[in-house]
């Protein structure tokens, strides 16, 4: 997606549909039919709401069904967000080729935050311990050609939050929490206190 597919037409949602993305935006039930029990829960039928998604998915409301993975269960201990100081004119060709790497799991451009952000290019690297990591952006800088590219790996040090995103209206009160509200604050806190720590 480039800038200007920010200008499209907004998709007309109807209530129903907003329901429904509500309904399965945290994921899907885990039984032999999850869409009957998804049907169940609108008072629909499971037919419809097969249609319905087939629908929003034709319309481009829903662009892919997925699986949020819980990395660190599966050994995948370390990642590394890998931020990149790309000429603006090749951040398109340099964050495919980036991103069609196994080990990457997201390739987005952003903005810089001149004078003291430069980088405009961020990729998520996993991998079972950091060198790991070092080693598959190595990897990618000699075949992708990154030699002259200015970028750094940012290593996560504590999970807070992992689930998929959320964007039915007024759903607040059914995203799962998994920090406690105190706990959120002082997280917060040392975010703050550490703010202009290198």
């Amino acid at each position: 997606m480039n800038a200007t597919d920010l200008n499209k037409q907004v998709l007309q949602i109807t209530l129903e549909d907003r329901a429904l993305i509500k309904a399965v935006e945290h994921g899907l039930p885990v039984t032999s039919r999850p869409y009957a029990e998804i049907a169940r829960q609108l008072g629909t039928s499971e037919q419809d709401v097969i249609a319905r998604l087939q629908q929003l998915t034709d319309k481009g409301a829903i662009k892919r069904y997925g699986v949020v993975v819980r990395h660190k269960e599966l050994g995948y201990t370390a990642n590394g967000m890998v931020v990149w100081d790309v000429p603006d004119d090749r951040v398109e060709e340099l964050g495919m080729c980036i991103g069609k790497y196994s080990c990457v799991t997201l390739s987005y451009r952003r903005p810089r935050r001149l004078p003291d952000w430069s980088y405009n290019l961020f990729t998520m690297v996993h991998g079972s311990d950091r060198d790991e990591v070092a080693k598959k952006v190595e990897d990618i800088v000699n075949e992708c050609g990154l030699q002259d590219i200015e970028h750094t790996i940012l290593f996560s040090t504590r999970r807070f939050k992992q689930r998929g995103a959320s964007y039915a209206q007024g759903n607040t009160e059914t995203r799962p929490k998994t920090m406690k509200p105190k706990t959120r604050a002082a997280a917060k806190l040392r975010l703050i206190k550490n703010a202009d720590k290198p």
